[in-house]
C-alpha cells in the first residue's frame, strides 16, 4: 500500500500575499470547499488576528457547510512576557473556532535575536507554552517552524531544540519552513533526515517557497526522506516567487512517486486550477507544468507525426489523467501531420491535396504576421475556405471610423459607420463606442442582427495589439488578437494590418463569421 500524503492548502493564505492576488470572503469560502472537494485534507483559511477580512471569512464559516474540522486557523506564537490568555492574536484564534490550529515560530538564532530580540531560552517557552495551551482546545496543532533551515545551517542544535519544544508540548505535526526558499536540494535533504533521526516519531511536514525555483524539487525531496504533511498552493501562489505548487507537486507524488494523494480526483487538476485563476481574475502560466494550455501542446510537425502514432513520444503522461488535453498547433513550424489532425479535432475531413494547400496558404500568412496558435477560430475558417464548406453570409461594401474629442476636459467620442450586403439587401448603419473598434463591432452587429439574431448574444471580451516591426514606429504592422463569446463558448480571431482599425476588422469579421457558421450548423 502506498503512503499517504496529509495535503494541506494555503491558497487562503500564504498565496493572498501574491502580487496582484486579491479574494473576496465570498470567493475564500468557494475556494475551500472545493479544494476539499477535490482532496485537500487540510485548509488553512487565514490569520484571524492579522485583518478584518480572515475575521470575517471564520465568522461566515461557522453559519457555512464546510467541515470545520478540516479548516485551520494560523497564528503565531504568543509575544514575549505575554499570557497565552492576553494575547490578542491567540484569542482572536480561539474565537475563529476551528478544530485545527496552525501556529509558526522562530527556529532560527538569526530572528530570535534580532527580530523577537529575546533570548533563544524564551523562544523555545514561547513555543512551548503557546502549541501547550493551544492544543487543549483543537483537535489537532500544527507547528510551521519558520526559517528553520536557515537555522539549522547556522545552529543545528538549537533549531532542533525548538522543534522538541513543539512537539514536547503536543503539536501534530512539525512543518519545517523553507521560508526564504533558497535552500539546496541536498542540504534540505539533510536536514530532514537529522529531523526524522532526533525525533523519529513525529509527524515531520514541509513547506516551501520557490526563489530558486525550487520549491517543488525542495518538497519531493522531503517527502523521499520522510515528510508526510506536504504544504503548498494552487498555482504556486504566494509571495515574492510564491509556494510550492501543489499543482505540480500533486502529480508529481502520485504518478510519478506513487504515493497517495487525491486518487481519481486528479482528473480534475486543471479545472481546479482554472477556478482558482478565474476567482482570483489571474492570467494562467500556459507553461505550468500539467495543467497549463501548453503543457501537451504540439507545434514541430516532426513532434506531431510521432505523437498521432504514438503519444509516448513526446508526452510524459495522457492529458486527460489531469483533466487537460492534447494541442496541436498550426504555424510556419506545421507539417501535414499537424494540419490532418486539427482538422480531424474540429471534425473537418480534409484530403491531403487540401491540406497541402492550406499548410501553405497558412504558412504565407503567418510570414506576414498572421498567428493562429492564439486564433483557433480563424484557422478553422481558413480550411473551411479551402474545403468550400464556408457559406457567404455577408459582403463589405466599406466602412469609416470617427474619433472626436471637442476639448481637452471632454472624453473622446468614436463612431462607426458601415456597409454591407446580406443577400443582395444592402445594409448602411452607424454605432457609437466607447473607442474605434467597439464601435466599429457595435455597427457591424447592429448592421447584421436583423438578418441573424443569433448575433444578439455575442460580445467582445477580450482585445490585445501587438506592434510587429516597431523599428518602423507608426508605419509599423499591427497584429490584433481578439476574443469574442456567447452565452455557451469563447472563440479568438486575428487580423493584420498596418492600420489597427482594419486589422481589428479583419479579426471582428472572422469571429463575426465564425459565430454565424456554429449557429447555421447548428440549426442544420
Amino acid at each position: 500500500m502506498s503512503k499517504k500524503i496529509f495535503l494541506y492548502d494555503t491558497t487562503l493564505r500564504d498565496g493572498t500575499q501574491s502580487e496582484e492576488v486579491n479574494f473576496t470572503v465570498h470567493d475564500k469560502l468557494r475556494i475551500a470547499r472545493r479544494l476539499l472537494e477535490f482532496g485537500i485534507d487540510c485548509v488553512e483559511g487565514g490569520w484571524p488576528g492579522s485583518n478584518p477580512r480572515d475575521v470575517e471569512f471564520f465568522d461566515r464559516l461557522k453559519s457555512s457547510q464546510l467541515p470545520k474540522d478540516k479548516i485551520s486557523a494560523f497564528s503565531s506564537t504568543r509575544k514575549a512576557k505575554t499570557a497565552c490568555e492576553k494575547d490578542k492574536n491567540i484569542q482572536a484564534l480561539l474565537k475563529a473556532e476551528t478544530a485545527v490550529y496552525t501556529i509558526f515560530g522562530k527556529t532560527s538564532l538569526l530572528h530570535v535575536q534580532h527580530a523577537l530580540n529575546i533570548t533563544p531560552e524564551e523562544n523555545l517557552e514561547l513555543i512551548y507554552d503557546t502549541v501547550g495551551y493551544l492544543k487543549k482546545y483543537a483537535d489537532k496543532l500544527f507547528f510551521d517552524a519558520e526559517h528553520f533551515f536557515d537555522g539549522f545551517a547556522e545552529d543545528p542544535e538549537y533549531a532542533l531544540k525548538a522543534l522538541q519544544s513543539a512537539y514536547s508540548a503536543g503539536a501534530d505535526a512539525l512543518v519545517l519552513c523553507e521560508t526564504n526558499g533558497g535552500v539546496m536540494m541536498d542540504k534540505l535533504s539533510h536536514a530532514v533526515r537529522e529531523v526524522k533521526k532526533q525525533l523519529p516519531q513525529a509527524v515531520i511536514g514541509i513547506h516551501c517557497h520557490n526563489d530558486c525555483g525550487l520549491a517543488a524539487a525542495n518538497s519531493i525531496c522531503a517527502v523521499e526522506n520522510g515528510a508526510t504533511h506536504l504544504q503548498g498552493t494552487i498555482n504556486g501562489l504566494g509571495e515574492r516567487c510564491g509556494n510550492a505548487n501543489l499543482c505540480t507537486l500533486i502529480p508529481n507524488l502520485q504518478l510519478k512517486y506513487g504515493y497517495d494523494c487525491v486518487g481519481e480526483k486528479i482528473k480534475e487538476l486543471k479545472s481546479l486550477s482554472m477556478f482558482v485563476n478565474e476567482l482570483g481574475n489571474l492570467t494562467p502560466v500556459i507553461r505550468d507544468p500539467y495543467v497549463g494550455r501548453s503543457a501537451f501542446a504540439h507545434k514541430a510537425g516532426v513532434h506531431v507525426s510521432a505523437v498521432v502514432k504514438n503519444r509516448a513520444t513526446y508526452e510524459h503522461i495522457e492529458p486527460e489523467i489531469v483533466g487537460n488535453t492534447r494541442r496541436v498547433l498550426v504555424s510556419d513550424l506545421s507539417g501535414r501531420s499537424n494540419l490532418l489532425y486539427k482538422a480531424a479535432t474540429l471534425g473537418l475531413d480534409i484530403d491531403k491535396a487540401q491540406a497541402g494547400e492550406v499548410l501553405e496558404k497558412l504558412k504565407n500568412m503567418e510570414n506576414i504576421g498572421y498567428e493562429y496558435e492564439g486564433a483557433e477560430a480563424s484557422f478553422e475558417l481558413v480550411v473551411l475556405k479551402a474545403m468550400g464548406l464556408l457559406p457567404k453570409f455577408f459582403d463589405l461594401v466599406g466602412y469609416r471610423v470617427i474619433d472626436d474629442k471637442r476639448s481637452q476636459w471632454d472624453n473622446p467620442l468614436s463612431e462607426a459607420t458601415v456597409m454591407l450586403v446580406v443577400n443582395e439587401v444592402a445594409e448602411h448603419t452607424a454605432a457609437d463606442g466607447n473607442g474605434p473598434v467597439n464601435a466599429l463591432d457595435n455597427a457591424v452587429r447592429k448592421a447584421l442582427v436583423k438578418f441573424y439574431p443569433s448575433l444578439s448574444d455575442m460580445k467582445l471580451v477580450d482585445f490585445k495589439v501587438r506592434i510587429l516591426n516597431g523599428n518602423r514606429g507608426t508605419g509599423a504592422l499591427t497584429r490584433v488578437l481578439m476574443e469574442s463569446a456567447d452565452e455557451k463558448c469563447r472563440w479568438s480571431t486575428v487580423g493584420v494590418a498596418h492600420n489597427i482599425i482594419d486589422a481589428s476588422y479583419q479579426a471582428l469579421v472572422d469571429a463575426v463569421q465564425y459565430k454565424l457558421y456554429k449557429a447555421s450548423k447548428a440549426a442544420n
